[in-house]
């Protein structure tokens, strides 16, 4: 198969998964359209064809074609490279998107979202709630999606709840709207002693890496927030951020109302120029770390129990959001 027929069909594949419901030829060809590919019906449908006989894609007759498990592999695995520096991509597009008011507190802020049954999150919720109470999460807020509830690409199947957490790129979103520009340069696994930063025990730079880093430490075992919330000593997920350096007065004052708004606030800010926990930071900016996201899920994993989560995941109205503790409450009113 030529390079160039790999891609479109890499690019159907795509607006299948998008549109999560059944499509025609004619519709997937106007969306190809928008891609910047110029190609008549009668191509499209031979390459569905092919796609159909790889199982790829299912036709469902009148109703048009979806995407098969097979065809949600495929491209998640296929040209891996094209992927490299997405995530970058995205980081910016919804942080330009978000429209959080820090003054008027609301707007929308950016979510994680992880799938769980009711009843893993009926006799999960402590746990998950000790990181938030031990001050290794993006703030005190979270949310609650009901099957057949959407955020971003992510649909909550029958059967599941979905877990909201606050994405720590809502701080770039913040800090934008404030005429702050924030760089995100990595996420990182950071050491613990006594409750005190001691290390970077690893980083993935956003640039080079196509999914989450926090999701890659996760899933590969590498986190200890039992560790963290017990005896202070662990591994836990941050991400490490750049700005100006005229703006550190601002970005602490901005931190503080973050803090008061339940969003999170930074865990360590540095001077300008200066390295961070042995992190160089360049001239005329200074670092920052600021905890993941994903942190009160990650714990899970930790206790074998495998959840799917995906950061960047949306956007939800600040007004949704409730703060952990009530989380116990919330789950009795909907099982």
């Amino acid at each position: 198969m030529s390079e160039k027929t790999e891609k479109r069909q890499l690019i159907i594949l795509k607006i299948l998964r998008k549109a999560n419901r059944p499509l025609g030829s004619s519709k997937i060809m106007e969306n190809l359209e928008a891609f910047g590919q110029d190609i008549n019906e009668r191509t499209v449908r031979h390459y569905l064809m092919e796609m159909d006989n790889k199982g790829l894609t299912k036709n469902l007759g009148r109703r048009g074609r979806i995407i098969t498990e097979e065809g949600i592999a495929e491209l998640n695995t296929a040209r891996i490279f094209d992927k490299v520096g997405f995530l970058a991509a995205k980081i910016d597009q919804l942080t330009y998107r978000m429209t959080f008011d820090l003054n008027k507190l609301c707007g929308t802020v950016i979510t994680n979202i992880s799938l769980l049954t009711p009843e893993q999150i009926k006799t999960l919720s402590p746990l998950i709630c000790r990181v938030y109470e031990e001050g290794y999460s993006m703030g005190d807020m979270m949310a609650l999606f009901e099957p057949g509830q959407k955020i971003g690409e992510v649909p909550v199947p029958e059967n599941m709840l979905g877990l909201g957490t606050i994405c720590s790129i809502t701080i770039n979103g913040v800090l934008l709207s404030h005429g702050i520009p924030t760089r995100s340069t990595f996420g990182g696994l950071l050491e613990l002693r006594n409750r005190e930063p001691l290390r970077f025990a690893e980083i993935i730079t956003y640039e080079g890496s196509s999914m989450d880093p926090l999701e890659i430490f996760i899933k590969t075992g590498m986190t200890d927030y039992m560790g963290a919330t017990t005896t202070g000593n662990g591994r836990i997920g941050v991400g490490f951020r750049e700005m100006p350096a005229d703006s550190r007065d601002s970005v602490v004052n901005l931190t503080h109302k973050l803090k008061k708004a339940g969003l999170g606030c930074f865990l360590k800010i540095g001077w300008p120029g200066q390295p961070l926990l042995e992190i160089p930071v360049n001239e005329g900016r200074f670092g920052a770390i600021v905890i993941g996201g994903l942190n009160p899920i990650a714990i899970l994993e930790e206790i074998d129990i495998k959840i799917k989560s995906r950061a960047l995941a949306g956007m939800i109205e600040y007004e949704k959001l409730f703060h952990y503790q009530e989380l116990a409450g919330k789950i009795k009113g909907l099982i």
